[in-house]
């Protein structure tokens, strides 16, 4: 449910909404019943609340109903549940149950892979099909997390910190020298990751 509210939200945002929504609405069966107007009310700050909130409703419904209160562990399952395309289902998946069914493709994703010259593809789909082929799937779930983080944090869509990336040498969209060596520049961005209270993998 959190990652489906996440959509043109903030992870801080969701973060201080969904504890309030798992405390009126503990289970599936409890969040699929309620009425629409009390879930609006709660998640109103993530934006799109009505949307949001048919969606989380329908998904809470099938999980309650056709899969018996857990919420399904394949990507064919995930996908059908109101609200969950395949970024929701590689994100739900892999963070909560490390299956490896893809790599997740957000907006930072997609831009750290096209400047990083990984693909040239537009659609989320193309782009996470061009990264399975470079990548060990083993790597799958935690490099969709560290380019997350890198997008987000340094590889930003405006004036990206070019002299401060651990990439700049590999980069052929790099737009200033780097900064010292590259271990220092990684090191200088797992502490900034860190500080901002997420963890890298």
């Amino acid at each position: 449910m959190a990652t489906i509210l996440s959509a043109q939200s903030t992870d801080k945002t969701v973060n201080l909404v969904t504890p309030r929504l798992f405390e009126h609405y503990p289970t599936p069966e409890n969040l699929a019943r309620a009425p629409s107007s009390a879930i609006e009310k709660l998640i109103v700050r993530t934006g799109f609340f009505r949307n949001k909130t048919k969606a989380i409703q329908g998904a809470a419904r099938m999980v309650s109903e056709r899969f018996g209160g857990e919420v399904p562990r394949t990507m064919d399952e995930m996908i059908e549940l109101p609200g969950v395309a395949r970024k929701t289902a590689n994100v739900v998946l892999g963070t909560a149950y490390r299956v490896t069914t893809g790599i997740v493709v957000d907006t930072h994703v997609a831009r750290v892979s096209q400047r990083l010259g990984l693909t040239k593809e537009t659609k989320p789909e193309r782009i996470e099909h061009d990264l399975q082929t470079l990548f060990p799937k083993k790597s799958w779930i935690d490099m969709g997390h560290r380019m997350v983080l890198h997008g987000r944090y340094l590889c930003i869509a405006k004036k990206p910190d070019c002299a401060r990336c651990p990439l700049n040498e590999l980069c052929p969209s790099a737009m200033e020298p780097p900064e010292g060596r590259w271990t220092a520049r990684a090191e200088r961005e797992r502490a900034l990751v860190e500080s901002r209270g997420e963890v890298r993998s």
